[in-house]
């Protein structure tokens, strides 16, 4: 790593828990660290994050198939775009974006535990994207906000697309609300382009409380529109992997369902992972205008209670709120 690059991705002036490092075949990654976690982004290929760990134990699924993978537009190779992807919907609509999704962002250092990644002005979209990263300095609290600028001269829609890929064969725990369009709570996709909206599956139960899915569906791409703005994925390495994130009902979510979380969760024998996804509502930007999104993570240590187990809701949500609650 050079120092130009250093000084350049840093601002010039060093930061507390901040640093460029080498890391997955890049040499101008950004690592955020507390005592207890460790977060790495990748400005040169999706401005992801590769890395959420608590006490060493990284959530995400890493495989080494993208070791160091750069995109380039001459050549259609499309990279494995794994670990902490983030994206903009509405999933059926949106252009082909390979210049967001795979192509390389800019990276900065802007305080302390606390990064910036930009996107290009994608001319396929017509947005340019904005993501924040914000690490606690006493938590694995790591505040997540995309920015969505209309970089063009026309009006645009889109939507706050998180997918985060964890690693697989844990429990995802959903809480459910009184209000909704779908009589189980949950539609799957099936066979591409249909869609059940009264679902029934083995490998997903419901509760009064909430939604668990212990295994791999029959069909892996599932919706909600869950009001609560949080779940949780208790993974089998003893963590519970959390995320919260604002829902405002009386506003237009603009996915074919209306979707406000989908989970994809495929063959584990295929494809060890599961992916956890909020949804924003629809964002109508006139040119020049932007919208924000921020879902929040936690990474907590909890033992895992096991496919078969019973999940209860409350002891769990206490324990996010327990976390969520601490001042910074």
């Amino acid at each position: 790593m050079s120092l130009l690059i250093a000084a350049m991705l840093c601002g010039g002036s060093p930061q507390e828990g901040a640093r460029v490092v080498e890391f997955f075949g890049y040499n101008d990654c950004i690592e955020l660290t507390n005592d207890s976690t460790r977060v790495v982004l990748c400005p040169a290929a999706g401005g992801r994050v590769l890395v959420y760990a608590i006490n060493g134990k990284n959530a995400l699924y890493l495989p080494p198939r993208g070791k160091g993978f750069h995109w380039d537009p001459q050549n259609p190779k499309r990279g494995a775009m794994d670990a902490g992807r983030f994206d903009i919907g509405p999933e059926q609509l949106v252009p082909k974006r390979p210049a967001l999704w795979m192509g390389p962002w800019k990276g900065e250092i802007t305080a302390a535990r606390t990064a910036r990644l930009t996107s290009v002005k994608d001319e396929a979209t017509g947005v340019q994207l904005v993501r924040e990263f914000v690490l606690s300095p006493k938590s694995s609290r790591l505040k997540v906000s995309q920015t969505i600028v209309n970089v063009s001269d026309e009006p645009k829609e889109y939507c706050h697309w998180s997918r985060t890929f964890a690693l697989g064969g844990g429990t995802v725990v959903i809480p459910t609300s009184a209000r909704s369009r779908f009589p189980e709570h949950y539609v799957m996709y099936e066979n591409g382009s249909t869609m059940n909206f009264r679902p029934s599956d083995p490998n997903i139960t419901k509760a009064n409380t909430h939604l668990a899915i212990t295994a791999a569906p029959k069909f892996p791409k599932l919706g909600m529109d869950s009001q609560a703005g949080w779940f949780l994925y208790l993974m089998r390495e003893d963590m519970m992997f959390a995320k919260t994130f604002k829902v405002s009902p009386d506003r237009h979510y603009n996915e074919v369902a209306g979707l406000t979380v989908s989970i994809w969760y495929p063959d584990q024998d295929r494809i060890p992972t599961v992916e956890l996804e909020p949804i924003g509502p629809a964002e109508k930007l006139q040119p020049g205008e932007s919208a924000t999104f921020t879902e929040t993570w936690y990474l907590l240590p909890h033992k895992y209670p096991g496919q078969d187990s019973d999940i209860q809701l409350r002891p769990l949500a206490e324990k996010l709120h327990a976390v969520a609650s601490k001042p910074e």
